[in-house]
This record gives C-alpha cells, structure tokens and sequence, in this order.
C-alpha cells in the first residue's frame, strides 16, 4: 500500500541546526506552511524526546496558513567527537470540519492516509569554540564525558541536602530518646499498680515509697517529653522555613 506524499511544506526541509554553546537551552525553529484547500492536522515526533522540547507538538495548520514550532534542544555536555544520530518526524493528515481530537485522529488514522517528513539534527559551534574543542578534549585528564549524561548538582543544593541529613539524624535521635521515656514512664506506673495490688507485710514501706515515686517522676518525665516533642517541631519548622522563604 503506497503512503501519501506530505502536503505540508516544511522550511528547513532536511535538517534542523541548533548552534552552540550547548550550556543554555538552544531553540530552532520549524515552520509548517499548508498550501492547500483543506485544514491539515500536524503532530511532531523525536528520536530523543528527553533531549528536546517541542511547542507546540502538535496542532492544525488552516488552509494556506502556516504554523511556526519551535524545536528547544536542553543543556547538555557538548562533544565533538560524538556522532549525532537524533532525528525529527513531522505527521501530518487531513482534517474534517469542526473539532477536532488530535489524539484520536492519529491513532484511527489509516496508514494510507498518513503522511510524514524527516528531519536530521545537526549541532553547529561558533568559529572559536570548534577551534578550541579538539585542543580541550587532548588536555583533559578524564575522558569526555557522554552527552546523555545529566547535570551535576550545585554545592547550594549539596548543603542543603547535608543540612537536611543532619536535621533528619537529630529528629530521629530525639524520637528514640522520646520513645525511651515513654517506656521508663509505663514501666514506673506498671510498677506502682504492681505494688499497689499485691502488698505484702514486709514490703509496707516499699509500697509506700513506689507510691510516691511514680508521682514525682511521671510528670518529670512527660514534661521531659513535652521538652523534646517542642525541640522537634521547632526544628522542622525551621527547616521548612530555610527550604521554602
């Protein structure tokens, strides 16, 4: 079954450059022009789709109207030496009268009735750049590094990572310390209704000073609780505060 010829017209029709440096996000635009008497229907497709960002990606194109898209390549760590394989394809089919869902068009769509334009990527560096680029890969020690390889961490978000480590290790120590006064409080209230409930003739003294002991170290040891619970939310607090003000 023989596929349809693309109606649209694409400007650049074979590659699309995007021109170093690649520290920043570089932007190429695609421009879809439809010489036709019908609306014509776009969506736009890559080889990396982790790499760029297309808007819009896809879209109508009015008769003998055009649409501009713009092709945004992401930061990455530029290599020469690397072989660009990226590509882009354009789909484009005819369009009915009134809506229309996109989605459900190109999924329905007939084979026969899909039309579709490559496109190469191409990576351009300014004149000074590509002069320096081979003498910078021969003096670096490490080899170069691949150009899927994502961004490395600011030391701003390293502190802040640290930080938080820090704050979670304290948090947790004065969970454990809390849990072990709750223990120390249930043992000493188990003790006095122990005592209470089984005295013995021998043990009146005994029972009187556990009686009193639970009194006095009970409330020490919640508000010893109290203290820590305080101590905690305050530091949470502060921590939420430092990450979102």
């Amino acid at each position: 079954m023989a596929k349809a010829e693309q109606v649209l017209i694409l400007e650049p029709s074979q590659e699309l450059k995007f021109k170093g440096p690649f520290t920043d996000v570089v932007t190429s635009q695609l421009k879809l022009t439809n010489p036709t008497d019908r609306r014509v229907c776009f969506k736009v497709k890559t080889t990396a789709p982790r790499r760029y960002c297309v808007r819009p990606n896809s879209g109508l194109v009015d008769s003998h109207g055009s649409v501009s898209v713009a092709v945004m390549l992401q930061p990455f760590d530029y290599d020469p030496h690397e072989k660009n394989k990226h590509k882009f394809m354009v789909q484009s089919l005819f369009a009915g009268e009134g809506e229309v869902n996109l989605d459900a068009l190109f999924k329905e769509a007939d084979l026969s009735q899909l039309m579709d334009s490559k496109l190469r990527c191409v990576f351009e560096l300014p004149m000074d750049a590509s002069a320096q680029a081979p003498q910078n890969n021969i003096d670096a020690s490490p080899a170069p590094q691949p150009a899927m390889e994502s961004c490395k961490p600011s030391p701003k978000a390293n502190n802040s990572d640290a930080e938080l480590r820090k704050a979670g290790d304290e948090i947790k120590r004065l969970r454990e310390e809390i849990s072990s006064l709750r223990q120390e409080n249930l043992q000493l209230k188990e003790d006095s209704l122990r005592q209470r409930s089984h005295p013995s003739t021998g043990e009146k003294k005994l029972n009187v000073a556990a009686s009193v002991i639970p009194q006095h170290e009970t409330p020490q040891a919640n508000s010893m609780m109290h203290v820590v619970a305080a101590v905690i939310i305050a530091l949470v607090g502060f921590i939420l505060g430092k990450f979102f003000l």
